[in-house]
């Protein structure tokens, strides 16, 4: 044990999933959501498994495996994974996607610092897309918006709706502040 007073720093590496549905799981995300499969296979007793990712520094950003039992899933908004994407034109595409692939509901929800899509995989796990914003405000916030406004229209419209909230500033102020509190 250390005496010291700083934490190391954690990031997230990956999320493991247990899924009933593994091959209309596995394609949902591999054919809606553009992920690739880096590798799958059995573990001992025959139970499915399969790694997936987007990013080339991370084998898997989602292990996948077969459940043996029903799964019980919360509310999407709590109980969900979030990916961060880089542009509105994105969710947009993905938005087109889900819609396309039948997909329903899509909730919008502007959350201040991001403009987000909550929706769910075939196996009901709540999933979030989202794309940062430039502004901060105190957390929690929600609200709606409309992603078929351009991007400047959803930047002002944002900025009307958030500007007289607690702790509204730009996000690269609230980082500086938070950096200095890190130390």
């Amino acid at each position: 044990m250390t005496s010291s007073n700083t934490s190391p720093k954690l990031t997230l590496s990956h999320a493991t999933m247990s899924v009933n549905e593994f091959e209309t799981t596995l394609a949902f995300y591999r054919d809606v959501l553009g992920f690739h499969v880096t590798n799958r296979g059995e573990v001992p007793g025959g139970t499915k498994m399969a790694f997936i990712s987007q990013d080339p520094d991370n084998h898997h950003q989602i292990a996948m495996v077969e459940a043996s039992e029903p799964v019980n899933h919360a509310f999407m908004l709590v109980d969900h994974l979030a990916f961060r994407t880089g542009s509105l034109a994105d969710l947009r595409v993905l938005r087109d996607r889900l819609t396309a692939a039948g997909v329903q509901p899509i909730l919008p929800i502007c959350h201040g610092n991001a403009w987000s899509l909550y929706f769910n995989d075939p196996e009901g796990n709540g999933l979030e897309c989202f794309v940062d914003s430039p502004f901060h405000v105190a957390q929690p916030f929600a609200d709606g918006f409309n992603l078929d406004q351009s991007d400047g229209e959803i930047v002002e419209a944002t900025r009307r709706r958030i500007e007289s909230e607690p702790e509204f500033q730009s996000m690269a102020e609230w980082r500086a502040t938070f950096e200095t509190q890190l130390g």
